[in-house]
């Protein structure tokens, strides 16, 4: 009887260095330039009304950004704001380029074991508002294909 077909799992960590994490982010530092806003998620429930704006790479999304529309400004990572009246998506769209033109790369990034790839975040003023993924060698985004396709739904 021949053996079992084996299941895909973790394959352990592969050695990472500070050359591979620099790498990644000057990736991000030459994409940059060439993110755009896609369109904006807008939610009401009985909490208020949820917008995000998904940071979009060659028609891919790399990440969310909350957006308060209260403020008409980006709510920093982790703390998607509720507004209590409804966004004119017009209105967002605009604010959402300005706000992907003021972003910045931080010089630093973090290494996620589970996906084997590097997050380097993103800054608007203050806030840390997003991360790019890109691979463990420093050379491909990664995108979020979750995103990806809710925002494929949502917009086709």
């Amino acid at each position: 009887m021949p053996p079992p077909i084996r299941i895909r799992g973790p394959r352990g960590s592969p050695p990472i260095s500070r050359e591979e994490a620099e790498r990644a982010i000057e990736t991000v530092r030459e994409i940059l330039p060439l993110l755009t806003a896609g369109p904006a998620l807008i939610r009401g429930g009985p909490d208020g009304w949820h917008v995000d704006i998904p940071l979009m790479y060659q028609g891919y999304a790399l990440d969310r950004i909350h957006l308060d529309t209260d403020t008409m400004e980006p709510s920093p990572k982790g703390r998607p704001p509720r507004s209590s009246r409804e966004a004119d998506p017009s209105v967002v769209r605009g604010r959402a380029e300005e706000i992907v033109g003021e972003l910045r790369v931080l010089d630093a990034a973090e290494y996620r074991e589970p996906e084997r790839c590097w997050a380097v975040p993103l800054a608007w003023g203050p806030y840390l508002v997003a991360h790019v993924r890109v691979s463990s060698d420093g050379k491909e985004v990664v995108p979020d294909y979750g995103l990806t396709e809710e925002v494929r739904r949502y917009v086709y």
